[in-house]
């Protein structure tokens, strides 16, 4: 099973996982111009919960899995 960590990069995620897309939209993260920032450093800049984040994204990626 693949997962998301907090030491990735946004754009890296949105690669990797396309469908991550609107969990970054639900949180408001921007993910075009700010996509170059690492998961952690972005649920700092936008006050993000980021285990919470986190959780949502690999809920994606693990739908996408079955």
């Amino acid at each position: 099973m693949n997962e998301i960590n907090k030491d990735m990069m946004i754009n890296e995620v949105i690669k990797l996982y396309p469908a991550t897309v609107r969990v970054f939209k639900k949180y408001e993260v921007d993910s075009c111009c700010g996509g170059a920032q690492g998961l952690d450093v972005a649920a700092q800049l936008y006050g993000i919960d980021l285990e919470k984040m986190m959780e949502d994204l690999n809920e994606v990626i693990q739908e996408g899995e079955k």
